[in-house]
């Protein structure tokens, strides 16, 4: 009975479960079929929509003007296509058929995206900057198509330099960030980053901040909505100090002519920089959205240089221009009076060697030996005064040291002295060394910008400035001034007497019967002072094998401020292989020249293409072929001379070889 009793109650509850499940199923199915089939639509679109991105907005960089307002640098908008890793079920698929539409190199594509595995998947892989309409076209419509989810395409913001390369080496160009600049700079891949020039220098008031939007994507990767948008912050307004219409002087004056080479203008009083140019120079729109392979290698492998700023990184033997440093010294240090007298019969022996000058000047006083760029009167007074002497006043000057200028990689000028020979040689200073350093041969190497601020030192009459770029800042508030760097050099306060003859002297390489009447602006008095570097002796000459004409001949410089009394702008022009440096003058004419003009308000003077050479006569043919080398010729031919422009890379014993029987320096 109990037995019976038991069985009817498992059937039962076993029926119960049986009828349970069933059910359960049955609602299972009801449920499955109610959102597969009567909510299928509905629910595909949700999880089509639950896909999120954020993509990050490109900031403007700051746009750059001049001093007077003019527009150096803006922006312009370009097209950038990208990889989104993160949704990107074949990347190797994706990178083949984005190479084809593109018709960028497959392997090229693969680089830039090995470049960047080790950076987050969400962030997008910029393959090509500044694309064209065709590959913006070509990739758009594959992603219609869904055949590139995974490849974006944004609009961002690309550097422009309407002037194309004027001041390039100045303002400088753009570059995507390194793995350094990603860590230091907090910017993000692909971010494009000051690499050069004031660019470089003020990258951080010039790149704004980047915004961002996130979106809300299908499966295809198709935008569907916007969820939030943070809109980017451009970059500060920068003002630079240079003048537009001087820095297109200097450039134009250069080419003109026919001479690379470097300008450099200043405001004595603030060290302001008016001009800085160096030529050759490049485009730096080559750069703002990633340089090719060939153009970066064509400028690299350029013999010209055209990327070096010769400005502040080409060291040069100064010439006869450093004769203003020996005046100066011997004059502040009681050594002389500007009216100390010195025999000049075409030369004078020192340590029992004889050293030549260019012409018998007979008694010079110190202006007229400025004037007449005498070398026999500052042998002597070099002698009076000491190789350490000098280096004492050049650096006084600006000329030994780097400027301090707002630009990277400025070189160190070399001026020597008698610790300079020891630390750097092991050797002690050999007096007849000093000899050749005081009429700026031997070992001295100084560049453009040295130059220029020993000059606007001689201006202002004894504060050495610190030369700068940036005049002012806005941040959408109004324009700031950007305060100027201090000088680390003390002041010092230059004898009335030294300022009149040495000014007077300059006045009178210009004005009166000197080497740089090139320059000489009536109304103007316009100061100066040439010089000419020799590239490579006349016996080296033989030994150049391969070596160009033009590549052998001397550099030319040309030193200046004006006007006289009260002087406004203070300057330098370094024409390379220009021969003599009234070549430099005429360059620096145009220059001062249109500085006035704009001053005054006057019409901005307009150059003269120089006149051919007229062909040689049969009778000049003649005489050029007869004529028996100079005695100058015959002393540097047989002595070898080397007075490199370079005379920094040069041993101190290599420059002492140089001192011969009869050691000969040009006062050009």
């Amino acid at each position: 009975m109990d037995n019976a009793e038991d069985r009817r109650r498992l059937t039962t509850r076993l029926t119960v479960l049986r009828v349970s499940i069933g059910v359960a199923f049955g609602l299972l199915a009801c449920g499955f079929w109610f959102f597969q089939v009567v909510h299928h639509g509905q629910f595909k679109a949700m999880a089509e929509n639950n896909h999120q991105r954020t993509l990050t907005l490109r900031a403007p960089r700051g746009i750059i003007y001049d001093r007077t307002g003019k527009l150096l640098v803006e922006n312009r908008n370009s097209f950038n296509i990208s990889i989104l890793r993160e949704h990107s079920k074949d990347l190797d698929r994706t990178i083949r058929v984005l190479a084809a539409v593109t018709r960028v190199g497959e392997r090229t594509v693969r680089d830039i995206v090995d470049r960047h595995r080790r950076e987050p998947s969400y962030r997008p892989i910029v393959v090509v900057q500044d694309a064209t309409l065709a590959q913006v076209a070509a990739v758009t419509a594959r992603r219609l198509d869904f055949e590139l989810p995974d490849v974006i395409v944004q609009e961002v913001p690309t550097r422009r330099y309407p002037d194309q390369d004027m001041a390039a080496h100045l303002i400088g160009y753009v570059g995507e960030a390194s793995e350094e600049q990603l860590q230091s700079d907090g910017v993000t891949s692909g971010a494009m980053v000051g690499q050069f020039g004031v660019e470089r220098v003020y990258n951080r008031l010039l790149m704004g901040e980047d915004g961002a939007k996130r979106v809300v994507v299908n499966s295809m990767g198709r935008e569907i909505r916007t969820l939030e948008e943070v809109p980017p912050t451009q970059g500060r307004r920068v003002q630079l100090t240079i003048n537009y219409a001087m820095q297109k002087a200097a450039e134009d004056a250069l080419r003109n002519y026919g001479y690379n080479g470097s300008a450099v203008v200043l405001e004595p009083q603030s060290g302001e920089v008016l001009t800085l140019t160096s030529q050759p120079a490049f485009d730096p729109n080559a750069f703002a959205a990633g340089i090719d392979r060939a153009t970066w290698s064509s400028l690299n492998t350029n013999k010209l240089r055209p990327l070096q700023n010769r400005a502040i990184q080409g060291r040069y033997s100064p010439g006869s221009t450093f004769k203003i440093v020996v005046a100066t010294a011997a004059l502040e240090e009681g050594a002389i009076t500007p009216d100390h007298q010195v025999f000049c019969p075409g030369g004078g022996t020192f340590y029992g060697r004889f050293f030549q000058c260019l012409g018998k000047h007979g008694y010079m006083d110190l202006r007229h030996a400025i004037e007449k760029s005498c070398n026999t009167y500052f042998y002597t007074v070099g002698n009076m005064i000491g190789v350490d002497k000098m280096y004492k006043w050049a650096e006084r000057l600006g000329l030994a040291l780097k400027s301090g200028v707002d630009l990277p990689n400025e070189a160190e000028s070399i001026v020597p002295s008698t610790e300079w020979k020891q630390r750097r040689f092991n050797e002690r200073w050999y007096p007849g060394e000093t000899i050749s350093v005081a009429i700026g041969q031997g070992a001295l190497s100084v560049t453009p910008m040295s130059m220029a601020v020993m000059m606007a030192t001689v201006a202002n009459g004894g504060t050495r400035v610190v030369p700068r770029l940036v005049k002012a800042q806005d941040d959408g508030s109004g324009w700031q001034p950007v305060p100027a760097t201090p000088s680390p050099f003390p002041p010092f306060a230059m004898k009335p007497e030294t300022l009149s003859a040495v000014r007077d002297g300059l006045w009178m390489v210009v004005n009166g019967a000197g080497t740089g009447r090139r320059a000489m602006i009536a109304g103007r008095d316009v100061t100066g002072k040439t010089g000419t570097a020799q590239v490579i002796s006349l016996q080296g000459r033989d030994r150049a094998r391969g070596k160009s004409e033009q590549d052998l001949r001397d550099h030319g410089w040309f030193v200046f401020m004006a006007p006289r009394d009260n002087p406004e702008i203070a300057g330098v022009v370094f024409a390379e292989h220009g021969e003599h440096g009234s070549s430099a003058a005429e360059v620096a004419r145009h220059i001062i020249d249109t500085y006035f003009a704009q001053r005054d308000g006057q019409p901005l003077p307009v150059l003269t293409p120089p006149a051919p050479p007229a062909p040689p006569t049969p009778a000049r043919v003649t005489a050029a072929a007869t004529a028996r080398p100079s005695s100058l010729d015959s002393a540097r031919d047989a002595l070898g001379i080397r007075r490199r422009a370079e005379a920094g890379r040069n041993s101190v014993a290599s420059a002492r070889r140089s001192l011969g029987p009869q050691s000969v320096a040009e006062p050009r």
